[in-house]
């Protein structure tokens, strides 16, 4: 059965997208299942994988708004060449912020939707859009947990602690399971002095929940969108790509260490 991870952040900007589409490919190329949902109305986790937004058949609104006449498996799109699965976002999404409002089961649609093709993945990613509404919500109470790409900035360590009140509130209403997966460090330069800092304090902050793997600024990491590729299948000896090994592996070993 799958473990799902919400990949959130409330602050635009800092990797999130990217990270949710290496990490998929970085699990995949571990040999390990995997289907990553985009939630995002940008679309941009689907492009990044290749797959034009604008020609899908189904898409995620379909998965969350139209269960009853189109089943979760038939808005999959399988990708051999990356070897993991998608289920592409667009504009569409845009409309189901709204009517989910209106929906039965409006903060549990997604995990309804899930749950009849959870067996066929090991993981399922879902890359949440930048905000706190009904699409994230949907994600953090379909999820097992959740995962914080960040950006060593200060700004970003005022976003973090929005976030996890977020996440306290949704344990304490909706999803009591929801645990945090860890932090992420993302365009990581280690010759900035403000970089450093607040690494530091994150680690004294989120001791071992801070993930060892830093993804460093990358032109590599930067250019593969615009191929439709993952860094890993774009240039797999660049810096980006060995990064996302590395923490596909280490989240491969904590899941590990807990059974």
């Amino acid at each position: 059965m799958a473990k799902i991870i919400a990949v959130s952040n409330q602050k635009g900007g800092v990797g999130k997208t990217t990270t949710c589409v290496n990490l998929a490919a970085a699990l995949a190329a571990a040999k390990r299942r995997v289907l990553l949902v985009d939630l995002d109305p940008q679309g941009n986790a689907a492009m990044g994988c290749g797959v034009d937004k604008q020609e899908i058949r189904h898409s995620s609104y379909d998965l969350l708004m139209e269960q009853d006449s189109v089943p979760a498996s038939e808005t999959v799109i399988v990708l051999p060449t990356l070897g993991f699965s998608v289920i592409a976002g667009n504009a569409d999404l845009t409309a189901a912020e709204v009517n989910l409002m209106h929906a039965e089961r409006k903060e549990s649609r997604l995990a309804d939707a899930l749950l009849p093709i959870k067996a066929d993945y090991d993981y399922i990613l879902i890359d949440c859009p930048p905000s706190l509404n009904m699409l994230t919500l949907n994600a953090m109470v379909a999820a097992n947990s959740l995962l914080i790409p960040m950006q060593c900035e200060y700004y970003a360590l005022e976003g973090i602690s929005s976030l996890m009140g977020t996440l306290k509130n949704i344990q304490e209403t909706v999803n009591p399971e929801l645990y945090l997966e860890g932090i992420v460090r993302t365009m990581y330069d280690d010759r900035n002095r403000l970089t450093k800092d607040v690494s530091e304090q994150l680690l004294r902050y989120f001791g071992d929940k801070v993930f060892r793997a830093c993804v460093p600024r990358n032109i590599r990491v930067a250019e593969a969108p615009s191929h439709g590729l993952p860094v890993l299948n774009y240039d797999k000896s660049s810096r980006g790509s060995i990064a996302y090994v590395a923490l596909a592996n280490e989240l491969i070993n904590n899941e590990k260490s807990k059974k």
